[in-house]
C-alpha cells in the first residue's frame, strides 16, 4: 500500500497537468478556421496576416541582427525592480540591408518606445514570455517599424530575452 500511493499520486499529478495544459492552451485555430500565426494587424479594415499579405512564398528575404541589445527598466511604485534586455532581428526584403542600417538609430528609438510602453502597462511582469503577451510586443514592434521600412519588412523577430529582477 505504502507503494501504491507514491504511484497514483503521481499519475494524478501527470493527469492534473494535461488538463490544465489543455485547458489555457491557446486556440488552435481562429473563428475564420484559419490557422493563427500570432501575426495578424489590421489592413484595410480587416484582420490579416502580415507576413502573408506583404511576402510572396517564393520572395527572398535576408535577416538583419540589429547591433546592440535593447536594455529596458521594468519600474513599480517609481522604483525600478527589473530589467528587460532583448536582441532584436529583422526579416527584410533580399537587398534591404544598408537601409535597415541607415534607419537604425529611428529603428532602435521607435522600438524602445514601444518596449516602455510594453513595460509600462505590465507586459513584462509575471510570465512575460507567454506566447500573446510576446505576439502583442512583435506586433507593435512591426507597426513601429513600417513608417521607415514599409513593406520591405516581413517581420521583427526576438531573438532572445531575458529579465533580470533586482
Amino acid at each position: 500500500m505504502k507503494k501504491l500511493i507514491p504511484i497514483i499520486l503521481a499519475l494524478f499529478g501527470t493527469a492534473a497537468g494535461v488538463a490544465a495544459g489543455v485547458f489555457f492552451a491557446a486556440p488552435a485555430e481562429k473563428d475564420t478556421a484559419q490557422a493563427h500565426t500570432g501575426t495578424d494587424c489590421v489592413v484595410d479594415g480587416s484582420v490579416a496576416d502580415t507576413a502573408a499579405t506583404l511576402r510572396l512564398p517564393d520572395e527572398p528575404s535576408e535577416f538583419v541582427k540589429l547591433n546592440n541589445q535593447f536594455v529596458v527598466p521594468v519600474v513599480e511604485n517609481e522604483e525600478i525592480i527589473s530589467l528587460v534586455v532583448a536582441s532584436l532581428s529583422l526579416e527584410v526584403r533580399e537587398g534591404t540591408r544598408e537601409t535597415v542600417f541607415r534607419f537604425e538609430p529611428r529603428l532602435r528609438d521607435a522600438f524602445l518606445q514601444v518596449m516602455f510602453d510594453h513595460a509600462n502597462a505590465g507586459g513584462f511582469n509575471g510570465r512575460f514570455t507567454a506566447g500573446t503577451r510576446l505576439d502583442l510586443l512583435r506586433e507593435n514592434l512591426r507597426m513601429a517599424s513600417r513608417p521607415m521600412l514599409g513593406n520591405d519588412l516581413y517581420d521583427v523577430l526576438i531573438t532572445e530575452i531575458a529579465r533580470q529582477d533586482q
